[in-house]
Order: C-alpha cells, then structure tokens, then sequence
C-alpha cells in the first residue's frame, strides 16, 4: 500500500519539521467536539475543534474543507487576509519564504491529515454552519490518501482487513457500530431492570463445554496444563447458581475453532442468563420481552426490515414443535427412524455430514426442510433427547427434551432449555457423548467428562431456566447487515503473504 503518495507526505514531514512545527503535539485542548458544535451551532462563537480534513475546495481568496468528528462534519473556511503570521502553529514563515496561510495550508495540508483549528463561527452565503480559521495546528500527518469520496471501499476484503480505512471513508459502517454499542448498553439494561446481575466467568478452560463445537486449544506455561478458549459459558453460570445465585448473566465472546461464513463466526459475542425456579416457559416469556423490548430501543418500532422484507416483531411468537415440522416434510416419524434411513434423505438432499451422528441428523435435516423457511419469530420446541444433553427430559413427551430455538429469517437466535440438574443423568449423558466420540472421532465432541461440573450438580441446583442468545445475529438482523463481519468493529483475517 505504500507508494509515491507515500513518499511525497514523509518528505513533508521532513519539511515540517525543518521549517519548526511540531508534526506529533502531545494534546489539542477544544472548546467543543465537531459533534457537539454542530449540535448546538450559532454565529459568533470562538471555538477550538479537531478532526480529520475530509476535502480541500480552493474558491477564489479562500479554500474550504471538511473536517469529519465522531459522528458529524463540519465546514472550515481559510481567507487569505484575515489570518495573522503565526496562523500555522509553529511554521516559520520566514524561513520559508511565503506567509499566504491559504498557500501554505494547500501545500502541507493533506487530506487525512488530523488538525485543529481555532476561529469563529460564521455561516456562509449559503447558510452553511462554517469555522472561519484563524490559526491551524498539525496534529498528526496522514501518510496514506483516503479511498475515493464517492466510492470508498468496494472490495468486501480491504473492507474486513483495514477496518480502519472503512470507518474513516464510510460514516455508514461507523454508524453501525455505533448502534452495536448502544444494543449492548440496552440489552444489559433489560436483564438488570428485571433482577439478574452481571457476572463473568473464566474464558480459558481445562474441560471445555456448554455446548457441541471444536475448542481452540492453548497452553498454560504456569499450569503446565493445555487449556481450552470456552466454546459457551454454561457451565460455569450454573456453577454459579449451584453456588447461591438466582438470576445471573453474562456477555462475552465464545470461541469455536471451526468455518467463516455469513452468519458465522469464530469468536463471536452470546449472552447467557440462567433463573433458579424457572422452567423453559419462564424463559420464553422473557425472551418475547426482550426481542420486542430491543427492536424498540434501536429501531424506534415494534419491525425491522431485513434482506427486502418487513419483519413485525409482536407477541405471542409462533409456536411450532421440532419434530412435528420434520415429521411433516420427510413424511415419517423422526423419532422412530433408524439413523441409516436418516441418512439417505440427508444424502438425497445433498447434505453433507462429516459426522453423521443422530443428532447431527437431526439438526442438518431440520435447518434444510424447516428453520432456513421461517421468516417471523418462531419458537421451535421440544427437540430430541440426542440433540441435547445438558436439558431435562420432557415432563410428557417420551423421547424429547424441553428446549426452544427461536427462529428469525431462517437464523437461529436463541437457545434455551429447563436444565437438567440430576447430576446421576447428566453424568450418564456426558458418559456417552465422550463414548461417541470414541467411536466417530468426531472433534466436537467432548474429550473427556468435567468433574467439576457434575460435582457442582451433586451438591444441588434448583430447578433452572437458562437462555443463550446470539447478540451479533439479533443485531444483523435490526441493521439489515448480510454479514457477520459487517457488524464485528475489527475481524480477524488471514494473514496477508
């Protein structure tokens, strides 16, 4: 990336410098932010602002440009005559031989280039709000020209890699993230007004769990021990409610050592939230609330529009049992199919299984015939047993688990059980997921049983409701954004050779 353009700024700095500017000042005291001048704008103010010079537009005596603050920009005008000797900070004019300010502004100045100025507010004959400058410093040099204005960047692989450069030539994109801290700052505020605290939990793990994934492994020198990023924080919140706590959660990164796609992604931001005394209905209850809740704060209405259609989030949510909806497309009974029989549809349909375990039959044939279809928020209920170990049993259904999915625009956005908390069950359960990794070799699979967990389990949990939500899914879908990365401030790429 570094070119001519590269080379003609270095030498300006050289420049700088040996004409006495200080090209890399400590601070810039300001009077106000961009945001809050154009905020509260009126003639005849002093000012001292900051920002990063967007264009240069000579006209005549004067040159204009923009200077871009966090979220707005605003217009500074140079006039040659009514700026004093010392308007460059610094700059020895009579070294360098020309003391014409617009001259000297045209020549060092960049666009990139981060100033401050100091003047007054005028509005031009076109009304535009307008800093008339009277002395300029240098803040930092840009060493790179920006993306071109009308344009920006276009490949989706410079957008992800030089996130940076994305932010500064698309307000869009920054916007965006804007809006990504205030969901988090809300969704904290829903779960806190309604009496859980926020905790957090260990994210390096000697036995990792909570969920069915390949960890990514690392190691310990002071343990002397290989350790596992967490792939969920299950288990350890309800360790938590084992220890006393009734209503606890928490937002955090989970890392999962497996592909990239557009609604997937290695590290990635979940909250979890665990009741004592609730049963799944309880937490079904609570995630209407929430969805409905969020969409509010953020989009001001109770939809949201994603990939052309309107989405209306309203409640009661649709209803729809897990193996119902499969029973009905594959025209059998799921449950009491062989694993060879499922197979062959998986294999008719193309699915591509590396593992095909029952359960993981389960989940492909269902996400190819049912979940990708639904559009509303939909909950799917009441999953087969072999899908999920770490749920309790259905209190009427043989063979099933009490457990919901929610569903919206065919992305999976909440996951939520009545947790198992007989610890004899939930040890024969983790007994046979490890025994059938034995047997497949399948990496996501759990490696060996976490003691720790089922000795929490012996000493007593209560009854208790969990949920696990998708934040980055939930917060795609209320900005319309197609991507994951899209939405994530600084992805990770492959290293650049």
């Amino acid at each position: 990336m570094r070119g001519e353009e590269f080379e003609v700024r270095i030498q300006k700095i050289k420049t700088l410098q040996s004409l006495g500017v200080n090209v890399f000042p400590y601070k810039y005291p300001r009077t106000h932010t961009i945001d809050e001048l154009k905020r509260n704008f009126k003639e005849g103010l002093n000012v001292r602002i900051s920002g990063r010079v967007l264009s240069k537009r000579p006209f005549g005596k004067m040159i204009f440009s923009d200077l871009d603050g966090e979220q707005e920009k605003i217009q500074v005008m140079i006039r040659k005559g009514e700026t004093p000797e010392d308007f460059f900070e610094g700059f020895d004019v009579e070294k360098y031989g020309n003391r014409n300010p617009a001259k000297i502004y045209e020549k060092f100045i960049d666009i990139g280039d981060i100033i401050g100025v100091q003047g007054k507010t005028i509005f031009t004959k076109t009304g535009e709000p307008t800093v008339l400058v009277q002395k300029l410093t240098l803040l930092v040099k840009s060493l790179h020209p920006l993306p071109e204005k009308w344009h920006g960047l276009q490949d989706p692989e410079i957008k992800y890699r030089y996130r940076f450069i994305h932010l500064i030539s698309d307000r869009k994109a920054r916007e965006i993230l804007r809006k990504r801290f205030l969901f988090f700052k809300e969704t904290r505020r829903f779960f806190e007004d309604r009496g859980f605290i926020e905790v957090d939990t260990p994210i390096l793990q000697t036995v990792y769990g909570g969920a069915t994934a390949r960890p990514f492994k690392t190691y310990s020198n002071a343990l002397d021990v290989e350790l596992y990023l967490r792939i969920a924080t299950e288990i350890s919140l309800k360790k938590l409610i084992v220890g006393g706590f009734e209503k606890v959660y928490e937002i955090g990164k989970n890392f999962r050592n497996e592909g990239i796609d557009a609604t997937h992604y290695p590290e990635f931001m979940a909250l979890e939230a665990y009741a004592a005394y609730w049963d799944y209905n309880d937490i079904m209850e609570l995630t209407e609330d929430y969805l409905c809740y969020i969409v509010e704060k953020l989009n001001g209405s109770n939809e949201f529009h994603y990939k052309g259609e309107r989405i209306r989030v309203e409640k009661p949510f649709k209803r729809i049992r897990f193996t119902d909806e499969l029973n009905k497309k594959l025209g059998m009974d799921v449950l009491k199919a062989d694993t060879d029989e499922l197979s062959k549809v998986a294999e008719r349909e193309g699915i591509k299984i590396k593992y095909p375990t029952r359960a993981k039959l389960y989940d492909k044939l269902f996400d190819h015939f049912v979940a990708r279809n639904i559009k509303e928020p939909t909950f799917v209920l009441d999953h087969p047993l072999e899908l999920t170990p770490l749920a309790k049993k259905h209190r009427k259904m043989e063979g099933l688990v009490e457990r919901f999915e929610l569903f919206v625009c065919g992305m999976e956005v909440a996951n939520a059980f009545s947790e198992l908390n007989d610890a004899l069950e939930q040890r024969k359960r983790l007994e046979e997921e490890v025994n059938l990794r034995k047997i497949t070799k399948d990496e996501e699979l759990p490696e060996e049983i976490d003691e720790d967990f089922i000795l929490a389990l012996e000493y007593g949990m209560p009854p208790t409701g969990g949920l696990g939500l998708g934040l980055d899914r939930i917060f795609m879908l209320l900005t319309d954004s197609r991507n994951i990365r899209d939405i994530i401030p600084l992805p990770t790429l492959r290293p650049k050779l």
